[in-house]
């Protein structure tokens, strides 16, 4: 049995104030941002109850210790935190957390993987390309082109009061002199004053302290000490050619059952393809498995073979001269 299967227990948080969304839409003016607008319309519409959710009893997590075993460290320190809620009325409470470590190793995937146990949605923020510091807590509506941030727009059309946010290359974060792209974060790492949020372009607040926070970086020394000390810092190591193999095995068997298609293949590829993926990343390993799905089925086969898959840089690799 899978984590994503244990059953929820299902309450019941309202994230924000329905009343104050309507006194604040009647408050507009008629020249103000009909972005603006039309977002109160939909707050209105949808309204402000989500769902809070917390497993019914402690998941079974083998399948992830077996899939993920650079992260192990990680997963301890969450069952320990989940057998703590399971028999109370407390909601899943996690630390946020920061993962350190070599760009490609699952980091991310991780996070994926911690939002299906716990049964909840997920919001993704990718700090790399970005040097707006509106991108988590919005922009001013009085600016062309403003719009809420990430963190908003998780709450207002996700179904959950207590999604997984992650927050992808925390490190890479750069600023343009005007904002400080980091400048909401401080605030959400804090329940006291995550539990009245205020998005800068919908000025509404939310509860948005049941979020479960996860960062990944590369180097630690590039990220405020006020933000490293709100967060449980973990370095993940890549893992050993056992390890790796391992989790070569869990894509495979991953991205197969995700697809009709995959039921035309076996439940498992052969050893060799196994090495083969296993000297890869786990972030190349993920491309290469779908490479070399197609290229077997090109090829006219149900099976994978080693020379299906493309190496590092994507090429196919070539097997005799």
């Amino acid at each position: 049995m899978s984590a994503s299967m244990a059953i929820p227990i299902a309450g019941f948080r309202d994230v924000y104030d329905v009343p104050a969304v309507e006194k604040a839409l009647h408050a507009l003016a008629p020249s103000a941002n009909e972005a603006l607008r039309a977002l109160y319309d939909k707050m209105l519409r949808v309204g402000g109850q989500r769902f809070t959710v917390k497993p019914s009893a402690m998941p079974p997590m083998d399948e992830l210790f077996e899939d993920l075993p650079n992260f192990a460290r990680v997963l301890e320190d969450i069952r320990k935190q989940l057998a703590l809620c399971m028999d109370s009325e407390d909601a899943v409470e996690l630390p946020p957390m920061l993962l350190l470590g070599a760009p490609g190793i699952g980091k991310t995937h991780f996070a994926r993987r911690i939002a299906q146990l716990l049964g909840t949605g997920f919001g993704f923020v990718p700090m790399s390309s970005l040097t707006a510091g509106w991108i988590l807590g919005g922009a001013s509506s009085q600016w062309k082109n403003a719009k809420p941030g990430k963190v908003f727009e998780t709450f207002l059309n996700g179904d959950y009061a207590n999604p997984v946010m992650v927050v992808d290359e925390l490190d890479k974060t750069s600023a343009d002199g005007q904002y400080d792209p980091l400048g909401a974060l401080y605030g959400l790492l804090e329940v006291d004053t995550a539990m009245r949020f205020v998005d800068e372009f919908a000025e509404i607040p939310i509860d948005a302290s049941g979020a479960v926070w996860f960062a990944t970086a590369n180097d630690a020394s590039r990220i405020p000490d006020p933000i490293l000390n709100r967060m449980h810092v973990y370095e993940i190591e890549p893992p050993d050619a056992e390890g790796a193999a391992r989790i070569a095995l869990a894509i495979y068997r991953e991205i197969r059952s995700a697809h009709d298609w995959g039921k035309r293949f076996p439940e498992a590829p052969a050893a060799a393809v196994v090495e083969r993926l296993a000297a890869l990343s786990p972030r190349e390993m993920r491309r290469a498995v779908l490479a070399a799905f197609g290229n077997a089925k090109i090829d006219g086969r149900a099976e994978l073979r080693p020379e299906d898959v493309p190496d590092a840089r994507g090429a196919k690799r070539r097997i005799g001269f």
